[in-house]
């Protein structure tokens, strides 16, 4: 049997996920992470993305983070999400709406604050289309 830690994955809303997993993969602020067992302590900001999560036998999750913060400790692995929402449950629809609209906004705005919401809003957008992508060919 493969090795597993435990992974607790919440936001303010609900507890997503808890149980034993063989790996796990984020978006962290410094680009892709992956975490295994015995992983070295860490803890760092999660920018809009995806949780890939490997579970016990060997069946795959994939859920969408709005950002966060990721904590590794020996043996348990949380990942604390401002919003967090399963694949599954993603419209396709409103996503490729809003990433039109901020696009759009991204194209008219005049100032860098109405710029960088633009951009954050597109990267969510984004994030959520490329988890919704990962959901279908986990199916």
């Amino acid at each position: 049997m493969a090795m597993t830690f435990h992974l607790d994955v919440v936001s303010a809303e609900l507890q997503m996920f808890s149980g034993l997993v063989q790996s796990i993969q984020v978006s962290g602020s410094e680009g892709e992470l992956g975490i295994r067992p015995n992983h070295a302590p860490l803890l760092t900001a999660i920018k809009p993305g995806m949780v890939r999560i490997v579970k016990q036998h060997g069946d795959e999750e994939v859920i969408y983070l709005s950002g966060g913060v990721l904590e590794v400790q020996p043996g348990a692995v949380t990942v604390l999400a401002d919003t967090a929402i399963r694949g599954t449950d993603l419209d396709e629809a409103r996503a490729l709406e809003a990433k039109r609209k901020a696009e759009e906004h991204m194209n008219s705005s005049h100032g860098d604050v109405d710029f960088a919401i633009a951009s954050a809003e597109l990267a969510k957008a984004i994030a959520k289309l490329r988890v919704i992508e990962l959901t279908k060919k986990a199916m």
